[in-house]
């Protein structure tokens, strides 16, 4: 366990990507099976522990610490885990305990029914230091927050071979000196989904020592191929519009539809499954193969909003009233197998064709072909961007080249994602709360709103990035100059006519709420820009808001600008 806290501390203290890197190769390296196999799950984010919530903990160390203590402990410190490895007190019994093993803490968690967990957080936090304390309570509550992604963290897994960067294949073929050739990261995603912790098998491959784990499961999922940003002013004048195919960058979530063998399985982007939230998709998709696409809810065969898919998002179940009310399906735009076929390497133009002829044979609503966008020049395109025919459904373009193949990640060049401008408003801060991680001194989450006929404010979203590290630290002291109230760890600042920080806040979407005392929550919000010179009566009004939330609803062009005065 000490090595894994030590490991998670310096990542947290440690900005570079490559020196990210190197320490988690460098980890894996020197731990041995199967301690390094849960630390690689834990960074992936492929390890969870369903019995242990961070209620449990906060309820033992109350039971410990003075309660009160604790609470204005935990409101200034802002983090959890930091919060209880610090205030933990040390046993009175004095009994000797050892520390435990990572392999340990996992597989007792794994065991362990919902009253079993809080005793052994208990006897581990004894046991540990501060660090390890804290690598703990990370490790049990899954908020790693160090960081890392999960490809990253694989990609440090292609590393771990010492030789492999720099041995050559043999020219004479011998097996043993062809495998120290480097692993590439998206051969290990290849696999990801067909293996399971600690992977033992995955570690003697990348050693060296066996043959790759076999990626043929029936039902799997395949690494996803990601677009870049389209940069208008440098890349059109390289591309050519007869390269590229356009179609609608649909606003809903990037899905994998997979039907094998009498194996059906629908894919985040990321790889978790979200099948059981979406049976009424998976029953009626009849194809046999592997589908990307866009998870929309569909209305008489048009794309919803994203605010409409969002009802179904995050559930493990859902009711029938739920599902006639949202009747989700797939907008398809690649094929990625068929009837035991990978297609992956073939163009697009080929997949594309294939994936017309599946779409076809398929019928009925669940299942429809994402439309391809004719355009003659960039100019023509630029037009259709403004202003969709297809309206909020869709948050921009894709331009995808007709000979590009199906590669894992995010290859510079095949496809380009290129989204329209997003709205902007001017809002006035009123509330501010402590951030996690790096941030747990600063008060970096901060509640905006805009003003009601009345003169009052009314909230409209939170943000919590998209300013630098220097423009946080003049809002962090905006906030305690400028606090009039606290209630527990949120602070009320200063927000009058006369007197208040206008945010000047850009985000993708709107959408009614019910839930949300304005009446409107924002989708993807992020400080543009910290408005010093403003006046805090000139921000905007909920009427702009809602004025903004029709126009989008009837599908009109980018108004957003306008609402800035």
């Amino acid at each position: 366990m000490r090595a894994f806290a030590e490991l998670l501390d310096r990542l947290s203290l440690t900005a570079s990507r490559n020196a990210k890197l190197v320490l988690v190769r460098d980890y894996l390296r020197a731990t041995p099976d199967p301690d390094r196999g849960w630390a690689l799950a834990a960074l992936t984010g492929d390890l969870g522990f369903d019995a242990a919530k961070p209620a449990m903990i906060r309820k033992a160390v109350e039971a410990r610490v003075d309660p009160v203590l604790f609470g204005w402990s935990y409101d200034y410190v802002g983090d959890l885990a930091e919060t209880v490895s610090l205030i933990w007190p040390a046993p009175t019994d004095h009994r000797p305990n050892r520390e435990p093993e990572l392999s340990e803490v996992v597989d007792a968690l794994r065991r362990a029914g919902r009253n079993e967990v809080r005793p052994l957080i208990e006897g581990w936090l004894d046991a540990l230091e501060p660090k390890g304390r804290w690598a703990l309570l990370k490790l049990v509550t899954g908020a790693l927050r160090i960081g890392l992604s999960a490809r990253l963290a694989k990609t440090a897994a292609a590393m771990i071979r010492p030789d492999a960067v720099s041995a050559p294949p043999d020219p004479d073929g011998d097996e043993r000196t062809q495998s120290l050739a480097p692993v590439d990261v998206s051969d290990i995603e290849e696999v990801w989904h067909a293996i399971d912790p600690p992977y033992v098998d995955l570690f003697a491959w990348l050693e060296g020592r066996a043959e790759r784990p076999s990626p043929d499961a029936p039902g799997r999922f395949r690494p996803v191929m990601l677009a870049v940003a389209l940069d208008e002013a440098a890349d059109f004048a390289k591309l050519s519009p007869a390269d590229y195919a356009a179609e609608w960058k649909w606003d809903g979530i990037r899905v994998q539809a997979v039907r094998e063998q009498g194996v059906a399985k629908l894919y985040s982007r990321t790889g978790d499954e979200i099948s059981g939230a979406f049976p009424d998709v998976m029953q009626a998709l009849t194809f046999e193969g592997a589908i990307d696409g866009e998870l929309l809810v569909m209305r008489e065969g048009q794309p919803a909003p994203f605010g409409d898919l969002q009802q179904r998002l995050n559930r493990k179940t859902v009711d029938a009233k739920l599902m006639a009310a949202h009747p989700a399906g797939v907008m398809a735009y690649d094929l990625l197998a068929a009837d035991g076929e990978d297609l992956r390497s073939l163009p697009l133009t080929e997949r594309r064709a294939r994936l017309a002829a599946v779409v076809a044979q398929h019928g009925g609503e669940r299942l429809q072909l994402s439309p391809q966008v004719e355009y003659a020049d960039w100019d023509q395109l630029a037009r259709l961007r403004a202003d969709p025919p297809v309206g909020a459904a869709a948050e921009g373009l894709m331009l995808k080249r007709w000979d590009s193949s199906y590669l894992a990640g995010r290859p510079k060049g095949p496809w380009f994602k290129w989204k329209r401008d997003p709205h902007v408003i001017d809002a006035v801060l009123m509330y501010a709360q402590r951030g996690h991680g790096k941030r747990s001194s600063f008060y970096s989450d901060y509640t905006f709103g805009v003003w009601t006929d009345e003169g009052a404010l009314t909230p409209v979203g939170k943000a919590y990035f998209g300013f630098t590290d220097e423009e946080l630290k003049q809002l962090d002291k905006f906030v305690r100059d400028h606090t009039v109230e606290r209630f527990g760890p949120v602070r009320s600042v200063r927000a009058e006519r006369d007197f208040g920080l206008v945010l000047e806040v850009a985000f993708e979407g709107l959408q009614r709420s019910s839930r949300h005392k304005s009446g409107v929550a924002m989708r993807f919000p992020r400080v543009s820009r910290i408005r010093w010179d403003k006046p805090a009566r000139e921000a905007n009004t909920i009427t702009d808001v809602m004025a903004l939330l029709d126009a989008i609803e009837g599908g009109g062009g980018r108004v957003a600008k306008s609402l800035k005065n």
